[in-house]
């Protein structure tokens, strides 16, 4: 398992993520901001639990995030 985690308040909407791991990934109509699917929000932070198979396509939406504001973790 991987576990996906986002500030979404920090949020650019620069679409990277989207780009990246659209099954994970949408650009809210609302507000503009990137929105990660399945995920419960507490004290402002994003998370998900997802299965190991997407992970090279989250590290690259963390990784091409000009925000900062996406991290990925396995966990044990």
């Amino acid at each position: 398992m991987i576990r996906i985690f986002q500030q979404r308040a920090k949020c650019i909407g620069c679409n990277a993520c989207v780009e990246a791991a659209p099954q994970r990934w949408r650009i809210s109509r609302k507000d503009g901001k990137c929105t990660l699917i399945g995920a419960k929000e507490k004290k402002g932070m994003y998370l998900v639990l997802v299965d190991e198979e997407e992970w090279v396509e989250n590290v690259l939406a963390a990784k091409h995030c000009p925000a900062r504001i996406i991290r990925v973790e396995k966990v044990e």
